[in-house]
C-alpha cells in the first residue's frame, strides 16, 4: 500500500466520503497509477490481477464524468454474470453520495426487465451476448457513451468474445474514453488496444500474490482410480483451516466431485454455468460467508470473482495452459496471507504435467501420495437442467450466452489456442 491518499489522486470528494466510510485510506498499486490518468480523460492499459483494485480505479472516472439523468455515458463490458455483478456492486457503492443509475445486462435471466431498466440508465455493465442482443433490439442507447471500460480483458478474448466486443465498439461515438484491464496482456490484446484506442498509456501492477506465502505442490502419479479419494483425504484433514476452491475443467466434473464430496462428509458445492443466475449467486454468497467451506468451480464460473479468505487452491483437472494456472493459483496468497496450492495428477495426466511445468519444476513440490482406501463414487449421468426455466420466451442470445459458456469449460489440447 502507498502512502499517498485518494485525495492527492485527484478522486471526488463525493467517493472520498465513501472510501472513508469503507477503510479505504490508501490506494493500491494500480490504483495509484491509473486513478490520476483515468480521471484526466486519458486511455489506459492496465495490468493488474484479479482483487488489485482496479475497479475502484476505473469507477472513479466514471462517477466524475457521469451526470445524471443524461442517458447512457458509461459501459464496462465484461466476460461473466458474476462479475457484471460485482463490478455493478462496486459502482453503486462508490456512487452513494452522487447517485447513479446502473443497469446490469447479462444472459441467463427475462430480457424484459432489463430493457426497462436501460431507459434509466447512466452507466451499464454487461456480458457481450447479451448487450448485442439489445443493440439488435434497439432497446439500448450507446450514443452518449463518454466512456468504454475492457474489464478482464484476456479472459473476454479467452471465451472468445473478441468479434462480440468488436461489434459493440462500432456502435460507439469514436470520441470516447477507453480503458483496458487485464491480469495478462497477450498479443491480440495489444492488437485491440491499437485499434480502438487513443494514444493509451501502460499502466502495471505487481501481483498481489506473494510467492512467498504461496506453496505449491503436487500429488502424483495418483492411480486414476484413487485421485477422488486422495482429494477427499486432503480435505478432511481437521488441521487444514479456512476455504478451499477447486477447479475443474467440466461442468460434469464439477458436479460429480461435490456432490461425492457431499456424500463423504465434505460439505462442498459447485458453481458453473449449467446453474441459474440465482442458484449461481446463491452458492457464491454462501462461499463467501464461509458456510460452505469447499467451492467446486469450474475456470468460467470463478474468473474475476476476488473471494477473500481462500487459503486452498486445489487443481483436480490440470489446466490447459500455465496462464490458466496462474490465474487459479492467484486465488489464495493475497495481501500478505499465506496459501496453498495442490494440484491432483493422476496416471494419465503424466505427459500434460511436464508439458505444463517443465520450467517450473522447482516452484512446484512433489507430495508423497497418502495411503488412502478407494471410495465409492457416484457417477454423474447428466447435468441439471436449472438454467432453462430462468430463460425466458425468445432468449435467443441468452441461450447464446449459455452455449459460449458451456463450449469454453470444454477441456482443450494442447495444440489448441491454450497451449504453451
Amino acid at each position: 500500500m502507498s502512502n499517498i491518499t485518494f485525495k492527492q489522486l485527484g478522486v471526488i470528494d463525493p467517493i472520498l466520503q465513501v472510501c472513508n466510510e469503507e477503510n479505504f485510506i490508501h490506494p493500491t498499486e494500480i490504483q495509484e497509477k491509473s486513478i490520476p490518468l483515468v480521471v484526466d480523460g486519458k486511455d489506459v492499459i492496465g495490468q493488474a490481477a484479479t482483487g488489485s483494485g482496479k475497479t475502484l480505479a476505473f469507477a472513479s472516472g466514471i462517477i466524475q464524468n457521469t451526470r445524471r439523468g443524461k442517458g447512457i455515458q458509461a459501459l464496462v463490458i465484461t466476460p461473466t454474470r458474476e462479475l457484471t455483478q460485482q463490478v455493478a456492486e462496486m459502482i453503486s457503492a462508490l456512487s452513494k453520495y452522487k447517485p447513479l443509475t446502473v443497469a446490469t445486462i447479462y444472459g441467463g435471466v427475462s430480457i424484459n426487465p432489463q430493457i426497462i431498466e436501460l431507459k434509466g440508465a447512466d452507466v451499464v455493465i454487461g456480458t457481450p451476448g447479451r448487450l448485442l442482443d439489445h443493440i439488435g433490439r434497439n432497446s439500448i442507447n450507446l450514443k452518449k457513451i463518454k466512456m468504454l471500460v475492457l474489464d478482464e480483458c484476456d479472459r473476454l478474448l479467452d471465451m472468445g468474445f473478441i468479434n462480440d466486443v468488436e461489434r459493440i465498439i462500432e456502435h460507439l461515438p469514436e470520441d470516447r474514453q477507453t480503458l483496458l484491464y487485464s491480469a495478462t496482456i497477450s498479443f491480440d490484446i495489444s492488437l485491440l488496444a491499437q485499434k480502438y484506442m487513443i494514444d493509451p498509456i501502460d499502466v502495471e501492477a505487481e501481483a498481489l500474490v506473494d510467492p512467498e506465502k504461496l506453496i505449491q505442490y503436487y500429488y502424483g502419479p495418483i492411480d486414476d482410480s484413487l485421485k477422488f479419494s486422495v482429494l477427499a483425504h486432503l480435505l478432511n484433514d481437521k488441521t487444514q483451516r479456512g476455504l478451499s476452491l477447486i477447479f475443474c475443467n467440466t461442468r460434469r466434473y464439477a458436479n460429480f466431485v461435490s456432490e461425492n464430496l457431499n456424500k463423504n462428509g465434505v460439505k462442498a458445492r459447485a458453481m458453473h454455468g449449467g446453474f441459474s443466475q440465482y442458484e449461481r449467486e446463491k452458492r457464491l454468497k454462501g462461499f463467501q460467508n464461509q458456510k460452505i467451506g469447499v467451492l467446486v468451480a469450474t475456470d468460467v464460473a470463478a474468473r474475476g470473482l476476488d473471494i477473500p479468505g481462500v487459503t486452498r487452491v486445489y487443481n483436480y483437472d490440470l489446466p490447459d495452459s500455465r496462464k490458466q494456472y496462474i490465474h487459479r493459483i492467484g486465488r489464495t496468497a493475497r495481501a500478505g496471507k499465506e496459501g496453498e496450492a495442490i494440484t491432483l495428477v493422476a496416471q494419465r495426466d503424466n505427459e500434460k504435467f511436464f508439458q505444463l511445468f517443465r520450467d517450473q519444476r522447482h516452484n512446484i513440490q512433489k507430495q508423497k501420495i497418502p495411503q488412502v482406501k478407494r471410495i465409492q463414487t457416484t457417477k454423474i449421468n447428466r447435468l441439471p437442467d436449472t438454467n432453462r426455466r430462468h430463460l425466458g420466451g425468445n432468449n435467443r442470445h441468452s441461450q447464446s450466452d449459455w452455449n459460449r459458456i458451456r463450449e469454453s469449460s470444454k477441456p482443450r489440447s494442447l495444440d489448441s489456442r491454450y497451449s504453451i
